[in-house]
């Protein structure tokens, strides 16, 4: 049988309906496979733990940085001039007490001295035990009328004179005698000798320094604070200071500055450490001085990523996505940190390893939220 010829119109209309149904299969298609894509949550960067801002009460803390320094300093001279050290009975170092012989003056002129003193004395005293004698003679004649009125005077004037010259040579006596005890230098009060000007031979003047004593061996932390700091400061706080070789010392706050250095701006606490305290004058410490306890709003130092001169932490936001978070940090306590802003309570933060997520990253968040101390 002849197959029929197809009409014209009839050809391009079957082409046209195959054409459509073939591009409403290929949008079905990708329609399809849009659907598939979406439901598809995205590849998640990592695995985190999440912790939650804590509430804690911290004691507050100021920095501080200064020198150790005597408690008080004794500078011991002689009260005499004009003698040779015959002896210097004490070293460096040495804890002395009070009234304990620390140098010795020669002493053999001032002795001497003495001893002319005393037979002043003893001629003043001869001198007025004769005009007593004379003026009792003279009275009873006077009595008796055998001897003028003015001659009675006259003895009587005698006699009050020698009484003069004997106490005047009594006062000279007792310097002669003061000048002697002034041969022995001794300790105003207890202490350590922590310096020695005197040299043996030297003949010294009246004032010039021999000694020098840190009272009661006393050694406590002159810190400096600036204006803002001191006035926080109060007698009496706990003091802790940091020493070179890495031991801690306890003190207590003693005395604040009256007036600030007009150089720097800054003002003095004298920290008053325990007599048993192995420190030395002169050494550079740090320390803090401790205030009343306030309210912290703390994170795990690990959560912290620096960078670029500042701090940040990784918020979990919406759809597990992390953001960076620039926050302002203040103190800080074994392993937490106080936020002082950037976080509020009931914040997601990550816990560690943020310095290798970036910014947008998905991540999935492993077990519950770590409950932050309180």
């Amino acid at each position: 049988m002849i197959p029929r010829r197809l009409n014209p119109a009839a050809a391009v209309a079957a082409v046209i309906v195959l054409l459509a149904a073939t591009g409403l299969a290929l949008i079905h298609a990708r329609r399809a496979d849009g659907a598939t894509e979406r439901s598809e949550p995205p590849a998640s960067a990592l695995t985190v733990e999440v912790v939650s801002p804590g509430r804690e009460r911290w004691p507050r803390r100021i920095q501080a940085d200064g020198s150790m320094a005597a408690w008080q300093e004794i500078i011991v001279s002689p009260e005499t001039g004009g003698l040779r050290i015959a002896e210097l009975a004490v070293e460096v170092g040495a804890s002395v007490r009070k009234g304990q012989v620390l140098a010795r003056l020669a002493d053999e002129s001032v002795k001497a001295d003495v001893r002319k003193q005393e037979a002043l004395v003893a001629q003043a005293q001869a001198a007025l035990d004769k005009a007593v004698a004379d003026l009792r003679r003279a009275a009873s004649l006077g009595v008796e009328g055998a001897l003028a009125p003015q001659r009675l005077d006259e003895y009587r004037s005698t006699e009050a004179s020698a009484r003069a010259a004997l106490a005047s040579a009594q006062a000279d006596l007792g310097s002669a005698r003061l000048r002697l005890g002034y041969t022995r230098i001794t300790a105003p009060d207890d202490g350590v000798v922590s310096s020695r000007a005197g040299v043996l031979g030297n003949v010294v003047s009246s004032g010039a320094e021999l000694f020098r004593l840190m009272r009661q061996g006393r050694v406590e932390w002159q810190a400096e604070l600036d204006a803002t700091a001191l006035a926080q400061v109060r007698p009496g706080q706990r003091a802790v200071i940091l020493l070179p070789g890495g031991d801690r010392v306890d003190g207590t706050v003693r005395l604040l500055a009256p007036t600030l250095g007009s150089g720097s701006g800054r003002g003095t606490v004298y920290v008053s450490l325990p007599a048993h305290a192995q420190v030395r004058p002169g050494v550079f410490a740090r320390g803090w001085i401790e205030l009343p306890e306030s309210t912290a709003t703390t994170l795990p130092e690990s959560a912290l990523v620096p960078r670029d001169g500042r701090t940040y932490v990784l918020m979990l936001g919406d759809g597990s996505k992390v953001f960076r978070q620039a926050v302002a940090v203040g103190r800080r306590q074994d392993d937490r940190v106080e936020i002082l802003s950037g976080v509020e309570a009931g914040s997601r933060v990550v816990a560690r390893g943020g310095a290798l997520i970036l910014d947008g990253a998905v991540v999935t968040v492993s077990g519950s939220t770590e409950a932050a101390p309180r």
